[in-house]
C-alpha cells in the first residue's frame, strides 16, 4: 500500500483537506480523509507543505496527433480529402511516444482527449486516452467519447482552397445535414432488419460511424468559435436531436446567458498566443471566468499542439489571473473534464475506488514556479522526464 500524508489536498470532490491522506493500493484509491490510519507496511510519501490534486485532465487536444519536429510525416491528424470523414479514428493517429505526450505526464496531466482537427466539417472520433504508455491500445480509458465536427473558417479555407464545398458557411451546414439524413435513413433500415441479415442496407463505413451519434451514446465535439457558428452547431444539434459539446467558444463571453441557457458543456480555449485569423479576435483568458459566472460547465483546455498540453496548469492560472475563481479553475482541469468526457467514473477527483492517478506538486498548481514532485498512474510512480 502506498499512502501520501500531511498533504494539502484537492479532492475536487469535496472540501479541501488540511494535513490530508490518501492510501492507493493495486492501482486504486482505497481511502481518503484526514486522519486515516496508515498500515505499518505502507510506503509513506510524506508530502508536508506539498498539494496532491487528481491527475489533470484535457477535454480537447490533438495529442501525439501531430508529432513534434517531423513535419507532414508526423501530421496525421487532418484527412483532408473529403469533408465528410466520420469513420477516422484519432487511436488510429495517435503516437505514444511522441515527446510531447511525456512532457504533459510530467506537467501532471495525466488524461487527455485525443482526436482529429478542424479541416473537416465531421473529421472523426475522440478517444480519451492516459499520457503513459507505448501502446495506444493499452492506454486507451474510452473509445470513442465524441464524433468531431468543424464550423467556420477552417472547412471553409481547406475545401474552397482545392476548388470544392464547402466554401461557405452555408454549405459547412449543408454538408453536416446531408451526412445525418443519410445516416438517419441507414439507421433506419438496420432497426427494420432487427438483425435478420438479408433485410440489412448495402455496408456504409461513414453511415455506421455516425450510429452512435445518431443514438445519442456520444455527442458531436463542435469546434466553434464565432457567435454564429456557436449558434449554427447548437441549431444543428436540435435539429438531429444530438448531443454536444462546444469547443474553443472564443466569443463565449458575448453570448454568456444564451450559452447557459442551452446547457451545453462549454470546452474553452486555447486562450494563449496570437489572433492568427478574425474568429480569434476575442480571444482572452476571462473567457472561461466569464462563462463560469454565467452558469455554464466550463472546462479549459490547451487544444495541444497548439499549445503545449504540458501547460494545461498554465492556462488555467491564467484564468485565474483574469477572474476565474481558484476552485472552479481546478475543477476545469479535473472533475469537470471528465465529467464531459464520461470517464468520471474512472478519474477527475481523488475518491475511493476511482484510479490512482494522483499528482503530487511543491506548491499551487496553478502557479508558474511549482514543480511537480510525483505522478502517479494507476498508483504506478511515473517518473518526470522533464
Amino acid at each position: 500500500m502506498l499512502a501520501i500524508t500531511n498533504a494539502t489536498v484537492w479532492t475536487m470532490a469535496g472540501p479541501r483537506l488540511d494535513k490530508g491522506r490518501v492510501l492507493v493500493e493495486d492501482g486504486r484509491i482505497v481511502s481518503v480523509g484526514s486522519g486515516l490510519d496508515i498500515p505499518a507496511d505502507a510506503d509513506i510519501i510524506d508530502a508536508a507543505g506539498m498539494v496532491v490534486t487528481p491527475g489533470l485532465i484535457d477535454a480537447h487536444s490533438h495529442l501525439g496527433l501531430w508529432e513534434s519536429c517531423n513535419g507532414f510525416e508526423g501530421a496525421d491528424g487532418n484527412e483532408k480529402t473529403d469533408p465528410v470523414t466520420p469513420h477516422m479514428r484519432g487511436t488510429d493517429a495517435f503516437n505514444p511516444l511522441d515527446v510531447t505526450v511525456g512532457e504533459a505526464l510530467a506537467a501532471g496531466v495525466t488524461c487527455a482527449a485525443i482526436g482529429p482537427g478542424s479541416a473537416n466539417v465531421i473529421g472523426g472520433t475522440f478517444a480519451v486516452v492516459k499520457t503513459h504508455g507505448t501502446r495506444v491500445d493499452r492506454m486507451v480509458l474510452r473509445d470513442p467519447v465524441a464524433m468531431k465536427c468543424a464550423f467556420g473558417k477552417n472547412p471553409k479555407a481547406v475545401y474552397d482552397a482545392k476548388g470544392k464545398s464547402p466554401s461557405t458557411r452555408m454549405a459547412i451546414a449543408a454538408v453536416f445535414r446531408e451526412a445525418m439524413f443519410k445516416a438517419q435513413r441507414y439507421l433506419a433500415k438496420v432497426e427494420a432488419a432487427d438483425g435478420d441479415p438479408d433485410k440489412l442496407p448495402d455496408f456504409d463505413m461513414k453511415c455506421e460511424a455516425l450510429l452512435p451519434v445518431l443514438r445519442r451514446e456520444i455527442p458531436i465535439k463542435a469546434h466553434a468559435h464565432r457567435t454564429d457558428d456557436l449558434f449554427t452547431a447548437l441549431r444543428l444539434a436540435r435539429e438531429f436531436n444530438l448531443r454536444i459539446t462546444l469547443d474553443h467558444v472564443t466569443e463565449g463571453a458575448l453570448i454568456a446567458a444564451e450559452l447557459a441557457a442551452e446547457g451545453v458543456p462549454c470546452i474553452v480555449g486555447p486562450s494563449f498566443g496570437h489572433r492568427t485569423k478574425d474568429e480569434l479576435r476575442h480571444k482572452s483568458f476571462e473567457t472561461p471566468g466569464m462563462l463560469h459566472a454565467a452558469g455554464v460547465e466550463v472546462a479549459i483546455t490547451t487544444d495541444s499542439p497548439v499549445t503545449p498540453l504540458a501547460s494545461l496548469p498554465l492556462m488555467a492560472g491564467m484564468a485565474v489571473k483574469a477572474g476565474m475563481p481558484r476552485e472552479a479553475a481546478l475543477e476545469a482541469i479535473t472533475s469537470i473534464p471528465a465529467k464531459i468526457l464520461e470517464v468520471d467514473n474512472r478519474v477527475g477527483t481523488l475518491e475511493k475506488g476511482k484510479d490512482a492517478d494522483i499528482v503530487i506538486f511543491d506548491g499551487d498548481p496553478l502557479a508558474l514556479g511549482t514543480h511537480v514532485k510525483y505522478v502517479f498512474v494507476d498508483g504506478q510512480n511515473v517518473a518526470p522526464t522533464w
